[in-house]
């Protein structure tokens, strides 16, 4: 699991029928030093990632990438690359302690 912040959303002009009722963002993925910062800067590169959590733009959430993502949706699958898994209420990064350790509380 990797933490991001939503930056939008995006729209389709053409629906996958498996993806019906999913939203699409755009999130920016949180490197260790924009966790440092701890300004909502995020430092990767933007990617798309289904969701049905309906997080807010600017919000940080927790997602998934490859086949995990896809198991939400069952057996019948979904063309999806990464999924929104949990919405970050909050997180406690200290750097400089000899280990990376953060800790974050999920929620809606």
């Amino acid at each position: 699991m990797r933490l991001g912040i939503v930056r939008g959303c995006v729209v389709l002009s053409t629906s996958v029928p498996s993806l019906r009722g999913t939203r699409l963002l755009l999130v920016e993925p949180v490197t260790a030093e924009g966790l440092e910062r701890g300004d909502g800067s995020g430092g990767g590169k933007m990617l798309v990632v289904a969701d049905h959590l309906a997080p807010a733009e600017g919000q940080m959430i927790g997602f998934v990438e490859g086949r995990e993502a896809a198991n939400p949706y069952g057996r019948a699958g979904a063309p999806v690359d990464a999924y929104c898994a949990l919405i970050v209420k909050a997180t406690d990064y200290r750097p400089g302690t000899g280990d990376r350790a953060w800790s974050g509380e999920a929620g809606r």
